[in-house]
């Protein structure tokens, strides 16, 4: 298996979709910077896990497909479709790109943009 961009975005958004902030924080070097819409820049587990755990108490339901690529190397842009799942059961649909690095198989940086307004 590859351990390039997409083959790890892959792998990540399947644990993302489960809801596994075990599991997606395996898909990140322990230094490694997350960028989300807005520009508020998220570096190391700790900070990148409150995120990630934000998002899964807001959305326990969460789809993505990833539906456009450019790879160059260990770096790649990835465009996505996904649905999140309020609790209520309302369904959300966001579009957007990820730009990522990776290096041995874990992402070294993502930059996350989406239309934030689109999500309550």
């Amino acid at each position: 298996m590859s351990d390039g961009p997409r083959a790890v975005a892959e792998a990540y958004w399947r644990d993302e979709g489960a809801r596994d902030i075990d599991a997606v924080m395996s898909h990140y070097h322990l230094d490694a910077a997350f960028t989300e819409p807005g520009g508020r820049k998220r570096v190391g587990h700790a900070e990148i896990r409150d995120y990630y755990e934000a998002s899964a108490a807001a959305y326990p339901q969460l789809w993505v497909e990833i539906t456009g690529e450019v790879i160059d190397g260990d770096r790649g842009a990835l465009e996505w479709i996904a649905e999140l799942t309020d609790h209520d059961g309302t369904r959300i649909p966001a579009r957007g790109v990820n730009m990522v690095e990776v290096r041995d198989g874990k992402f070294t940086s993502v930059r996350s943009y989406f239309d934030t307004r689109a999500i309550p």
